[in-house]
């Protein structure tokens, strides 16, 4: 929801180098029982939540992490009016209401695009953005859209799931791209709006494909 331009790229730089390490959330997800993986979820995100609430509200603990990670912090996280959550609590809340509510094939595309194609489109777009789309840029929308497209690809390569799967997967990156695009005037954090949505779409397409008595991608999941 914040605006990209609040940082310098040499901080957006370091910051997404950062949000690419939550790529590691889907891939121990996939190697441990559904149940553990929401446990890890649920502590991880007490702790930042946690320490978000502490550098808001506890002058020592908002100084330090100033030092620490100050020039990684955007306007909304640094203001002091009211408290928000920073983008790290918002990735783990996203993955933990994402990997509980939806089917693992699913959640893990989603939020894996959320990862890669959310930092591919921010650094793109912050160079080379000219023209723009609604809050963002087109050059930026196409890049998270491409890329997103990578990840499906890779996911159905993987687990040799059905074509619907790509179609399901492509519709929801566009969606996704759209939403990631317009996350300042809908007023939401896109680090839930994005992988919320596509997961969405992607089930939509899949009730669909059933209706229509298509192979059902969701029939093939992890």
């Amino acid at each position: 929801m914040a605006d990209k331009t609040q940082i310098t790229y040499k901080s957006e730089l370091a910051r997404k180098s950062i949000h690419l390490s939550s790529l590691g959330i889907p891939f121990v997800y996939l190697r441990i029982p559904h149940e553990t993986g929401l446990a890890i979820l649920i502590a991880m995100t007490l702790l930042s939540v946690t320490i978000d609430a502490a550098m808001h509200y506890h002058t020592p603990t908002r100084s330090l992490m100033f030092k620490v990670v100050g020039p990684l912090l955007r306007g909304h996280e640094r203001q002091r009016d009211r408290f928000l959550l920073t983008g790290a609590s918002w990735v783990l809340i996203a993955a933990l209401i994402t990997l509980a509510v939806f089917p693992t094939i699913v959640a893990v595309t989603a939020f894996t695009i959320l990862i890669v194609s959310d930092t591919f489109a921010a650094l793109v777009g912050r160079r080379f953005g000219r023209q723009p789309f609604l809050d963002k840029s087109v050059v930026g929308t196409v890049t998270f859209i491409m890329t997103a497209w990578v990840v499906v690809l890779f996911y159905d390569v993987v687990y040799s799931l059905p074509w619907t799967f790509l179609v399901a997967g492509a519709v929801g990156s566009v969606v996704g791209g759209i939403i990631e695009a317009g996350s300042i005037r809908l007023r939401l954090d896109d680090n839930l709006s994005i992988p919320f949505s596509i997961a969405v779409t992607m089930m939509i397409v899949a009730w669909l494909t059933e209706l229509l008595l298509l192979p059902n991608f969701l029939d093939y999941v992890p």
